[in-house]
């Protein structure tokens, strides 16, 4: 009689995906025997990463707000409550809406923030982690401490979480891709779609990965050093094509292009960030010289170097020469802060460069204390933020469901997360239409208004004045209410006010608002 294996093994194609689940689910080095081996620690961990998304009330997260938002807008489109909005047919930077708005409905708005949050944070931390334990080939354990903080970095704090959940996706890809079989490419398939209907940025990561590393296999030798200068040259053509354009309207406000190098993704809410950004750079910088120095006479140490230091060159140089803002075209939305969002890549390229170092004691030490400074420094700024929300929540609440109001609030001088205003635009959810948010009016995101919408204006240039404090009122906007802040001594004392044509929106704290 046949066994199994034998009937398995007479049935073409299907052998190679039994025997890749067999190596799945069986083998000492398979990713499930990894889990089971290690599952307590990763509970452990992940536990301890998600941490920043229960310390507070809310999780305060820029952008974050008006996902929330506009999720309860896409509730009340369902329901025929919401005149002048719609859905577009968009199929792309819609996974977080879509999977809040279905959470939404069925735990509600405050769980639902919860959830949806912690499954893109996981995603990106492990999707991390496995990346760098592809391409060094060991589990980066005495990176986690990095690996979290670039988890709650830059593009996490500014909101972007449909960007964050499409580079750890891809990040997952990458790691099967990297000795896949044939049926491995189902896998890579699933995730790739899954990052594109997050967000481009991370399907075009994955893409632009795939070709480079299936290119240079097919380069011998040093004619290997002529792809990242290849791909160096296509960004600086994008350089050029943007700078010769000026309907773009294109900028590279963003400061000296070296500080942005990966490290940056730490400094959020003020300088004293940057210090701690300036010393894990550092603390790096250490760790490379002293196992270079260590490997001293050991021929052709460097050559597993090489390709993540390719890598982080190409994106380095990405983030120099890329605009940071952007405009298509004159009736959408900007796209903005790429070169800014782009150093996510550029630190994740940076993990596999230490992960490949000789692993030492004193670098978990290193990396660990800057681990705990930063998400001391997150605790006290996010609560702040906090504060903030409990205070605009407890204005808006006594407002008549429908109020239109214009949210114009300023985040504390030297802070890079400037969507503040979007943490009373949550607030409204269930009292009153934010008229200034800007992502209808951008055609950017699945929610989408016609002109002559009362809930929100259908100008992106409106909007965006608006929030700035910078739009002239005229009788044919009102009524409209102004939410702003009303005590320069405490930034989350907030105030409301009725608004008439040829009132100042750019309000100085401290001086009682007016008319002109």
């Amino acid at each position: 009689m046949r066994t199994t294996h034998q009937r398995w093994g007479e049935m073409g194609p299907l052998q190679d995906i039994f025997e890749t689940w067999a190596r799945f689910l069986y083998e000492e080095n398979g990713t499930l025997a990894f889990l089971r081996r290690r599952r307590w620690l990763i509970l452990a961990v992940s536990a301890a990463v998600l941490i920043p998304c229960f310390w507070h009330r809310r999780i305060e997260a820029g952008d974050l707000g008006s996902h929330v938002y506009n999720a309860w807008l896409a509730q009340l489109i369902q329901k025929g409550e919401a005149p002048g909005l719609y859905f577009s047919g968009q199929w792309n930077n819609i996974l977080f809406d879509v999977t809040l708005l279905w959470l939404a409905k069925v735990f509600g708005f405050a769980a639902a923030q919860k959830i949806a949050v912690s499954v893109c944070v996981l995603t990106f931390f492990w999707g991390v982690f496995a990346f760098v334990n592809a391409v060094t080939e060991r589990p980066p354990w005495l990176l986690t401490p990095c690996i979290a903080m670039l988890t709650y970095g830059y593009s996490f704090s500014m909101g972007f979480m449909n960007y964050c959940w499409s580079l750890g996706l891809a990040c997952f890809a990458l790691a099967m891709v990297w000795r896949a079989r044939r049926v491995d490419w189902i896998g890579v398939a699933i995730f790739a779609l899954l990052a594109y209907v997050a967000h481009p940025i991370g399907f075009l990561w994955l893409a632009g990965m795939l070709a480079y590393l299936k290119v240079r296999e097919k380069l011998p030798g040093w004619w290997k050093v002529t792809l990242p200068l290849a791909a160096a040259a296509g960004f600086y053509a994008v350089y050029c094509y943007a700078l010769h354009r000026p309907a773009l309207s294109p900028d590279w406000d963003r400061g000296p292009f070296y500080l942005y190098n990966g490290a940056d993704q730490l400094a959020l809410y003020g300088k004293r960030y940057v210090v701690l950004a300036v010393a894990a750079f550092c603390l790096g910088v250490a760790c490379v010289s002293v196992d270079l120095f260590a490997a001293q006479g050991e021929r052709g140490s460097w050559k597993r170097f090489s390709l993540p230091l390719e890598w982080y060159a190409v994106a380095f140089c990405a983030t120099a020469l890329v605009p940071e803002n952007l405009r298509p075209s004159p009736d959408t939305g900007w796209i903005g802060l790429l070169g800014s969002r782009l150093t996510t890549v550029s630190a994740i390229f940076g993990l596999c460069f230490l992960g490949l170092l000789k692993a030492r004691k004193w670098q978990l030490a290193g990396f660990g204390a800057c681990a705990a400074v930063f998400f001391v420094f997150l605790y006290q700024d996010t609560g702040w933020s906090n504060r903030l929300e409990a205070n605009g929540e407890e204005i808006v609440g006594h407002l008549s469901p429908g109020t239109r109001v214009i949210v114009t609030l300023d985040a504390p001088q030297g802070s890079r997360i400037q969507f503040v205003h979007h943490a009373v635009e949550r607030a409204c959810i269930g009292h009153c239409f934010s008229y200034a948010n800007y992502e209808p009016s951008s055609r950017e995101f699945r929610v989408r208004v016609r002109e002559g919408s009362p809930v929100v204006t259908s100008s992106t240039d409106t909007a965006e004045d608006m929030a700035a404090g910078e739009y002239d009122l005229d009788e044919t906007d009102l009524p409209l209410k102004q939410i702003y802040q009303c005590d320069a001594s405490d930034l989350t004392k907030l105030c409301i006010r009725d608004l008439a044509a040829g009132d100042d929106l750019n309000i100085d704290i401290g001086r009682k608002p007016g008319h002109r």
